[in-house]
C-alpha cells in the first residue's frame, strides 16, 4: 500500500516548537463581540509510527496558564483525521473533530453539547506555510 500521499502527513507542518498567538471571543454563542488575545507555546511531534501526532500546549491566559494537548489520529481506511483536545481543567478528551484536507485547507466537524445545548463545531486549518498557519473555530446552534 502506498502511504506516501494518503493523508497521514497532512499535519506534518505542525511538527516542531511554536509560539502561538490566540484570539477568542470572551463568550461563545451569546452574541459577544469582545475578543481576548493571549500567547501560547506548543511542541508537536509524530506518534504511533507516523499515524498520528500530538502537541503539548501552554496557553498563557490572563489569570492562570492552561495546559492542554491535541491528539490527532489518522484512519488509513477512511483517510480521515480525528482530532481530540483536553486540558488540565477537564482531564477528559473532548468529542473528536473529524475531517481532512483538500486543496491545502483542512476542514473538521463535530456535534457536541455546549452549556446543555447540542451544537455543531467546525475547525479550519488554512494559510499553511513553513513558518505559520491559521486555525479557526466556529460554533452553530442551528446547523
Amino acid at each position: 500500500m502506498n502511504t506516501e500521499n494518503d493523508g497521514r502527513n497532512d499535519f506534518d507542518f505542525l511538527i516542531g516548537t511554536w509560539k502561538v498567538h490566540h484570539r477568542m471571543l470572551a463568550q461563545r454563542l451569546k452574541g459577544s463581540t469582545e475578543w481576548l488575545e493571549f500567547e501560547g507555546n506548543t511542541v508537536d511531534r509524530k506518534i504511533l509510527n507516523g499515524i498520528g501526532n500530538m502537541d503539548d500546549n501552554i496557553i498563557h491566559m490572563e489569570k492562570d496558564p492552561v495546559h492542554a494537548i491535541s491528539l490527532r489520529l489518522f484512519n488509513p481506511q477512511s483517510k480521515e483525521w480525528s482530532i481530540y483536545w483536553s486540558t488540565d481543567k477537564t482531564g477528559i478528551l473532548d468529542v473528536p473533530m473529524i475531517g481532512g484536507f483538500k486543496n491545502s485547507i483542512g476542514e473538521f466537524y463535530s456535534q457536541e453539547v455546549f452549556e446543555g445545548r447540542h451544537i455543531y463545531n467546525r475547525f479550519i486549518w488554512s494559510k499553511i506555510t513553513a513558518y505559520s498557519c491559521q486555525w479557526e473555530q466556529a460554533f452553530s446552534e442551528d446547523g
